[in-house]
């Protein structure tokens, strides 16, 4: 029945299409010539179709196609979706523009293009999408002091330890059975774990979870988000189109709510009972403090709660899964740099205890590795913006309200700022070679060539977290197992590195593995 309703669905979304490009041909035609604006310098602009603009570009993934734009066309371009306009931004020079010489100009989100937000998750109450503004700004400053910080980063240590020691327990016991791993599903797992116990004191396991229940909600948030997109390059027939997803986009948020109202209410009446200890609180009972407080330097509603809830559960879990997953994938496939790796380990960790993350710093190698992983794979890939004034990017005039879309992808594959930039080469990021090329650490960020996690003052603020997640778990997994693809009993397979097409950039295929222990530390 749902495979019948969705193929009705797409064949109802295909007819509005041809209706809509039909009557906006005829538009185009018979519409009368614009008269001339004021003179302004737009970037350049490659060749487009009447009505769909640029669209017929997008054959594949956006930050793929947008890149061979850029290599054919130059850095910056100005592109049209449908009568969507957008600025593309695909070189290290422009995106320091956006990011440092204009930041404030820049320091907005696009509004959303479907023009839906009230079909959306908790209408427009997003964190991640709000503009610079009060809210915004004691919102983050809330969520870096209370979950981000260096200081309590540490103090959250022992979870990140607990639920790695349960996921190597777990393919401890795969080995045991020579099974496969499914590497994506358990590190999902892994860092789902991490980040609901962190924000709300829960973990992903049981029956009738509640973490589970909110990482299967967030997966039809994702397929209804695409859905509402592609609506709303239906001109005339958005609202139309958006009628075709109503029972979908009214039902995912409502189940959303149920389930976060009904965790609210939960750590409401223990804090009524108290605490032992003000570690004892988490991030929810923080959050409910300022809700209820009426003296609070800024008053936010339940939705902005439940929306603030669902952009960490975004940000930490499958963007720093799917990075991860790249790297155990690229280390199978250069068994040199794991047997490196692996050696750079041992001679500071040894054989008789698991790494630790008081290690990290010690492990300069390992940094590489998943930094040169980020380089090539970024949790985000385009990175979009709104300009809020008129101002210059390079050369090129920028207007008021435009959207921005930074493309990370490109430039760090950017052959001007990367020697060999499709190459897995983790060495890039040692000193020795760094300062021979002139690209320091400092410099790497001053230069913004490399933007795995944004830049400017709405840069990813999770990133130290993120570092933490992936060193570790990725220095575990190469200390205590080797691994073999697909399970087929044999050493020296490849693993298929096909991306699929999307907004992230995640695999194409399951990473299945069998993993043979190296170390046992338990």
């Amino acid at each position: 029945m749902a495979t019948l309703t969705n193929d009705i669905q797409y064949y109802f979304l295909c007819f509005l299409l041809w209706i809509a490009s039909t009557l906006l041909l005829l538009h185009h035609i018979f519409k009368k010539p614009a008269k001339p604006t004021a003179a302004l310098r737009l970037p350049p602009s490659p060749p487009a179709l009447p009505l769909i603009g640029h669209i017929h570009h997008l054959t594949s993934s956006a930050h793929e196609c947008f890149k061979k734009l850029s290599s054919k066309y130059g850095p910056l371009l100005y592109i049209r979706l449908g009568s969507y306009p957008l600025i593309l931004v695909s070189s290290a020079s422009m995106a320091a523009d956006i990011f440092k010489t204009h930041d404030l100009h820049f320091s907005h989100k696009p509004k959303s293009v479907t023009e839906n937000d009230r079909l959306m998750l908790f209408g427009s109450s997003s964190f991640s999408n709000a503009p610079y503004g009060d809210y915004w700004r004691f919102m983050k400053k809330l969520c870096v002091s209370e979950l981000l910080s260096p200081r309590q980063i540490e103090r959250s240590h022992h979870i990140r330890r607990e639920e790695r020691f349960r996921f190597l327990q777990k393919i401890l016991e795969k080995a045991r059975k020579n099974e496969a791993v499914d590497i994506g599903g358990e590190i999902t797992a892994l860092t789902n774990n991490i980040i609901c116990r962190m924000v709300m004191s829960t973990r992903c396991s049981g029956e009738d979870n509640e973490a589970e229940r909110c990482r299967e909600l967030m997966k039809e948030s994702f397929d209804l988000a695409i859905k509402l997109t592609l609506v709303a390059f239906l001109g005339p027939f958005k609202k139309l189109g958006a009628w075709v997803f109503r029972k979908q986009a009214l039902d995912v948020p409502r189940r959303f709510d149920e389930l976060l109202e009904k965790l609210m209410k939960e750590h409401e009446e223990r804090a009524k009972k108290g605490y032992s200890e003000p570690e004892d609180k988490d991030l929810m009972d923080i959050l409910l403090q300022v809700y209820h407080d009426e003296y609070s330097e800024l008053k936010i509603t339940r939705d902005q709660m439940k929306c603030f809830f669902l952009d960490l559960f975004v940000a930490g879990t499958s963007t720093s899964a799917d990075a991860m997953q790249w790297v155990v994938a690229e280390l199978i496939n250069h068994p040199n740099v794991a047997k490196k790796l692996r050696e750079e380990i041992e001679s500071v960790v040894g054989r008789n205890r698991l790494v630790e993350e008081a290690d990290i710093p010690s492990l300069p190698y390992l940094q590489a590795v998943v930094k040169e992983t980020l380089r090539l794979y970024p949790p985000a890939p385009i990175i979009p913006r709104a300009c809020i004034e008129n101002c210059k990017i390079g050369d090129f005039d920028v207007s008021k309200g435009i959207p921005i879309a930074v493309n990370a992808y490109s430039i760090m594959r950017d052959p001007g700022e990367w020697e060999n930039p499709d190459d897995f080469y983790p060495e890039r990021f040692l000193a020795p070679h760094t300062e021979q090329n002139g690209q320091t650490e400092t410099k790497l960020g001053q230069t913004f060539n490399f933007v795995a996690f944004g830049g400017g003052r709405r840069m990813c603020p999770g990133s130290n977290l993120a570092y933490s997640i992936m060193n570790n778990t990725i220095a575990a997994m190469v200390q205590c197992f080797d691994w073999k693809v697909n399970g087929d009993g044999s050493y020296g397979a490849k693993v298929d590195m096909q991306v699929a097409s999307g907004a992230t950039i995640s695999r194409a295929h399951p990473l299945l593995c069998t993993p043979i222990v190296h170390l046992n530390p338990f």
